[in-house]
């Protein structure tokens, strides 16, 4: 079997999987320039793929490949869309291995009752058991999406109920896991959001249309005016006749939004369930201070994620905020070929100042400590380029637990606080000290976000069951135990 190389080079970090954004045109709009620069809004969610699907008077026309949004929309390529009565489009990441152009979305799938366009972000907890069941009544996949199986399973009810609407909601009753989806029917736009609320969906409105998205910071680039959030549970109906809310009918479930959406998933712009998360950021360089009052000479972070908490450890601390580092943002997603091709894009993406560093006594700020080697890369160039000390903190607790819900930490052996304690760490990536905030302050930079908070990844308390099955390979078809 031809062995694929991921073109996604996120190095050593969490990254989410997808980014998704819908527009319901009730104004002379050109819905497909809007979606394209909402996309560009949503690009730091995933750079594996992009998509962009229209609905012009019923008949779909989709562009959707392998590459960042710029690479995939050329001028030429948008020439060959028109604008249309709604629109949706995505941007994917993706933990496979391989490149899977048939998990590129929106997806489209024609069925009896019509055709439907959809757009996904999250990762459905039983996803094996329910393929099985399909492919059991003569389903056929195409790819190992999450969201060409939710399209079977709407397709599925659609033909037993009397609408769409009743159809999504019941397929909402069998899919388990975490969903933030948008869909383009044939006269309306559907968006929903799973009933823990684990990825973030809000609304939007732009003059008398309404836009769907991943995240606010959206709106702010298209024009548009933020709304609210979806509820957990909620599916948002745009039609001829206006807006229409309605509920997943379930039994009362404890909320669980990603915590590690405000450390660093979204981007800093963004308003998610009620917080800012550059607010939430600089609120956890000030609760690292409070838990690791270290002297120093002067505070840098990571970039991008790093800086905002850096920033706020500096103005609770009164050490000096400095810039630690340049960051080469015209780099592509990879550099040359060869065994040593991650190492190089490291090299080349990140680069640590000289003169500001040099014989200083510096505390550097993360995120996050994944499997360690982005941490001991950034304490080698610091000492590297002079630097008396290094001290690495970190704005979120140790990553313990694999995650199931969107993130793409799927094996507990890749995580490096499962094998090393804090000072086997702090001694692998060559550290003078090493502290991460603690579970307790990490929560409460969002302490007032409208729902509850997952932290399973930190703690293992997952609101959600926890699935026993996951795909391994994503061609072959196996199934692995967990």
């Amino acid at each position: 079997m031809t062995k694929y190389v991921n073109i996604d080079e996120r190095l050593d970090k969490a990254n989410d999987e997808c980014g998704v954004f819908g527009i319901y045109n009730n104004d002379d709009l050109d819905t497909i320039a809007i979606t394209h620069d909402a996309l560009y809004g949503l690009q730091h969610r995933g750079q594996v793929s992009a998509g962009i699907t229209v609905n012009k008077d019923g008949n779909f026309s989709t562009i959707k490949e392998l590459g960042m949004v710029s690479e995939v929309f050329t001028d030429k390529v948008l020439q060959k869309l028109q604008s249309g009565k709604i629109t949706v489009g995505h941007v994917r990441y993706t933990l496979s291995q391989s490149l899977d152009r048939a998990a590129n979305q929106p997806l489209v799938l024609r069925y009896k009752e019509g055709s439907i366009a959809i757009s996904n972000n999250g990762s459905i907890t039983n996803f094996p058991e329910i393929r099985k069941d399909l492919e059991r009544g003569g389903a056929i996949f195409q790819s190992n999406s999450n969201a060409e199986l939710m399209a079977y399973v709407i397709a599925t009810e659609r033909c037993s109920t009397d609408d769409l609407e009743q159809a999504v909601l019941n397929a909402m009753k069998k899919l388990e896991g975490a969903y933030s989806t948008v869909i383009c029917a044939p006269t309306r736009l559907i968006a929903f959001r799973d009933k823990f609320g684990f990825r973030p969906l809000c609304m939007g409105k732009l003059k008398n249309s309404y836009v769907f998205s991943s995240e606010s910071c959206v709106f702010d680039s298209i024009g548009a005016e933020f709304v609210r959030d979806f509820k957990p549970g909620e599916m948002l109906v745009v039609d001829e006749d206006g807006l229409h809310s309605y509920m997943m009918e379930t039994e009362p479930v404890k909320t669980s939004l990603c915590l590690f959406e405000y450390v660093y998933l979204a981007r800093p712009d963004s308003v998610i369930d009620g917080v800012s998360v550059h607010s939430a950021r600089l609120k956890a360089g000030e609760l690292l201070f409070k838990e690791y009052p270290i002297e120093a000479d002067i505070v840098c972070g990571v970039p991008d994620s790093g800086i905002i908490a850096a920033e706020g450890y500096a103005k609770a601390s009164n050490i000096p905020y400095g810039m630690g580092f340049m960051k080469n943002k015209f780099i592509g997603r990879k550099v040359g070929t060869g065994m040593d091709k991650k190492k190089r894009l490291m090299q080349t993406k990140l680069t640590a100042l000289k003169s500001s560093v040099a014989g200083k006594r510096i505390i550097v700020i993360d995120d996050s400590i994944i499997r360690g080697e982005t941490s001991q890369h950034i304490v080698n160039l610091l000492r590297d380029a002079g630097a008396k000390e290094v001290h690495m903190l970190v704005s979120s607790p140790p990553f313990v637990f694999p995650c199931y819900f969107g993130i793409d930490i799927n094996d507990k052996e890749n995580l490096i606080a499962n094998r090393m304690t804090k000072e086997q760490i702090c001694a692998e990536i060559g550290a003078d000290s090493l502290g991460y905030l603690s579970v307790e302050s990490v929560r409460e930079i969002a302490k007032d976000a409208d729902i509850d908070l997952c932290d399973g990844c930190f703690t293992k308390n997952f609101s959600a069951k926890v699935p026993t099955t996951f795909f391994v390979d994503k061609y072959a078809n196996k199934i692995s135990k967990k």
